[in-house]
């Protein structure tokens, strides 16, 4: 080899050893590959005895009675097991491994159209208030489904503030959070709007009768210090989205909804279509971008519901029709694989409609999930 040989080989070398490393990185490994173990943590029912545990999120800050890192859950069903009635939200302190009742409200409140129903659109702010919302009935099904509304609690668990408009029926997913500590974004996804009763079926496919009318909301929030957070403007970024009355499941419409990494582009389980949509310019744009455009559709999802941004930047979705969860690239839509959370074969499929509220652990390392079927809070870890 001569010298002019032996120095182009080298630099070619020399750029090969800087570039592999940089191509390993961009190809992550699937991080539902990294997750071996599960165990349920606690039973959700509280005192109160209500049931089917929905939202799941981890507080991001101490305050009042809740610790940060604390798991916060909401209840969507009462004592009597009718859906649209539970009216707590409980505490799991990792440490201590206790739960206790972090808030209780009546189910009959005047100011939440319809009454309470605690629903898996929740989150907390970095000031401390806990908002979640409630799609109500009466009698457990949608022939008295009530319009909702958004309840705030301070960190001690009282009620400070409710939030009821024409823009606002059945907040149903969700919530994705942007929050500076004096101000914050919400964006909440909504299926309840002139949804017909139950029995009132579409007589092609013999279902419940779809409509087209479900909505992902933008809510500005100001945060005046000591006081309860007060709505500076809301937009409707999203519609369209099929939404329907279900027996089992109470309400299908879009449910999961994860803030991409660019920090302007919003991600939703549009769950009737089977499918993982994006909402370009989500925390900017003044008028609706209907139902965005389809990120990833069919494959592994069955009807997704609640959706995490796994540490590697992939978005977890949980699956409704089965127990699974699902791992997919935003970006691409590519399905890198699912994995069975919830194998109960007293479902067919296994785990069929136990899984809804998802919540990715502090250290990155695991999840927290909840399971109706045996009202109880799990986790996956590595």
């Amino acid at each position: 080899m001569n010298i002019h040989s032996a120095k182009t080989f080298i630099l070619f070398v020399a750029l090969l050893a800087v570039a592999v490393p940089s191509l390993r990185a961009d190809q992550a490994k699937p991080f539902l590959e990294t997750i071996h173990h599960r165990r349920t943590l606690i039973s959700t029912i509280p005192n109160s005895g209500d049931l089917n545990p929905y939202a799941v999120i981890v507080a991001p800050v101490s305050a009042g009675r809740v610790q940060k890192d604390d798991v916060l859950i909401s209840n969507f069903n009462g004592l009597t097991n009718l859906q649209g009635t539970g009216t707590t939200v409980v505490d799991y302190n990792p440490s201590t491994k206790r739960l206790t009742t972090f808030a209780h409200v009546p189910q009959h409140l005047p100011q939440c159209p319809g009454g309470v129903g605690l629903s898996t659109a929740m989150t907390m702010l970095k000031s401390g208030w806990l908002i979640v919302g409630s799609a109500p009935s009466t009698d457990g099904t949608t022939r008295t489904l009530g319009a909702g509304c958004l309840l705030v609690f301070d960190s001690n668990g009282q009620l400070a503030a409710t939030w009821a408009n024409e823009n606002i029926r059945c907040p149903w997913g969700n919530v994705a959070l942007i929050d500076s500590g004096t101000s914050a974004t919400l964006f909440v996804s909504m299926a309840g709007f002139d949804v017909p009763p139950l029995q009132v079926r579409d007589p092609v496919t013999g279902y419940p009768v779809t409509v087209n009318k479900g909505t992902v909301l933008r809510i500005n929030l100001s945060i005046p210090e000591g006081k309860p957070p007060v709505i500076t403007d809301q937009t409707v970024i999203a519609n369209g989205f099929a939404q329907r009355a279900d027996r089992d499941v109470f309400l299908i419409g879009p449910t999961g909804l994860v803030m991409a990494a660019d920090g302007t582009t919003l991600y939703a389980s549009d769950a009737l279509s089977n499918q993982i949509v994006a909402i370009p310019d989500a925390t900017t744009r003044k008028d609706s971008a209907g139902t965005g455009h389809a990120v990833s559709k069919d494959g592994l999802l069955r009807r997704p519901l609640a959706m995490a941004m796994a540490p590697n930047g992939n978005l977890l979705v949980l699956n409704a029709k089965n127990g699974q969860v699902v791992e997919l690239n935003p970006l691409t839509g590519e399905q890198f694989g699912a994995q069975w959370i919830d194998n109960n074969p007293a479902q067919s499929p296994p785990g069929n409609g136990d899984l809804f509220g998802l919540a990715i652990k502090p250290d990155g390392r695991g999840f927290y999930y909840v399971q109706d079927d045996v009202n109880s809070l799990l986790e996956a870890t590595q």
